[in-house]
């Protein structure tokens, strides 16, 4: 089972965000797929899915995604890819606050970490520093939830 979302990343010009997409296995917390973008459509969303589903080798009916209800979640065409690729769709209960816990945790130790600017410079800095976070976050962090374990090791068996 995945789960994934939607950040929003502040840049230094006021009321310009960047949207950090996430895909996260939801037993491992290993983060399998993410994009950052200027923008938050279904297209981008259709597009990472895909291309995780690909990258794994996903095999027909054998994945469950987990989502929210936000907009590109649950557009007819993001739906539809869903079922090309034979991905069984979970959405959680509609008007709740806490709508997809483990995604929201991650983001949560995304802006929490030390270094995390509360405002990007521009794209390329937010690019840099995401990539260096989900190289962190999936290899040297050692997560409470996993005994203690990176999310990688879990991921990959080795535990």
């Amino acid at each position: 089972m995945w789960t994934w979302d939607i950040a929003k990343l502040a840049t230094q010009k006021r009321g310009e965000y960047l949207s950090l997409y996430v895909v996260m296995d939801l037993f491992s917390r290993y983060i399998v797929a993410w994009m950052l973008s200027h923008k938050e459509n279904s297209a981008l969303s259709s597009q990472l899915i895909q291309e995780a589903s690909q990258r794994y080798k996903i095999a027909p009916n054998s994945l469950t995604l987990h989502q929210d209800r936000g907009t590109p979640m649950t557009v007819h065409c993001y739906l539809d890819l869903l079922g090309e690729l034979a991905i069984i769709a979970s959405h959680s209960r509609p008007r709740v606050s806490n709508d997809n816990p483990m995604s929201e945790a991650q983001f949560k130790t995304l802006k929490y970490q030390p270094d995390y600017p509360r405002r990007f410079d521009n794209y390329d800095h937010a690019m840099r520093w995401c990539q260096d976070y989900v190289t962190w976050y999936n290899h040297e962090y050692h997560h409470s939830a996993l005994a203690g374990f990176t999310p990688h090791q879990v991921f990959s068996g080795q535990v």
